[in-house]
């Protein structure tokens, strides 16, 4: 599919444009779509806190966790918060800064051709039935622009960089999405 015009922002979302971003290699093909977990302070929910990491705002005595991550250059293309709002940060034309030293089925350097997915949640606490279903109808429109993205090739931060990430942890349920994937189709 061919879309030289298209921007690479999804309507419908609330727009935070993020610094950390770049071209993406030319020629890349954009055939993965990897599922984080994200919360700031760990574990708690709200807030600005995640707007202000992607925008290279953190303040680092807003808490004691901030003060070792305040530094971070790190994005997403989208945020799905706990009640099912979508924030955007990157176009998804573009490469976000999320997957960091990662590897999938061979292949390095996730970020080059890939579009990550940020949950409001931890490793540890279920995510809510809207963040599932509004995570499902993103995947089906990004598939539109993508269709090399298939269900196959949708997976978790904690798969292309094990060892190193554990997110979005044991508390996702993956036969839940795949089922409202199996809805949506």
């Amino acid at each position: 599919m061919s879309l030289p015009n298209w921007s690479g922002w999804l309507d419908g979302v609330r727009h935070c444009p993020s610094p950390n971003q770049d071209e993406r290699p030319e020629s890349c093909q954009i055939d993965l779509l990897v599922i984080h977990g994200i919360s700031l302070p760990p574990d708690q929910y709200g807030g600005p806190w995640i707007d202000r990491l992607f925008l290279n705002q953190l303040p680092p005595d807003a808490h004691p966790y901030f003060a070792d991550i305040h530094q971070l250059r790190v994005s997403t293309h989208l945020l799905i918060r706990r009640d099912g709002e979508r924030v955007q940060y990157v176009p998804l034309t573009r490469r976000a800064w999320h997957a960091g030293q990662s590897c999938f089925a061979g292949r390095e350097c996730c970020n080059d051709y890939s579009i990550g997915i940020e949950l409001e949640g931890s490793d540890t606490t279920p995510y809510t039935v809207q963040q599932y279903q509004v995570l499902a109808q993103t995947i089906r429109e990004i598939q539109t622009y993508y269709p090399a993205i298939s269900d196959e090739r949708i997976t978790g931060h904690s798969d292309i960089a094990p060892g190193r990430k554990t997110d979005p942890g044991p508390a996702f349920d993956w036969d839940y999405l795949k089922q409202l994937l199996a809805q949506n189709r």
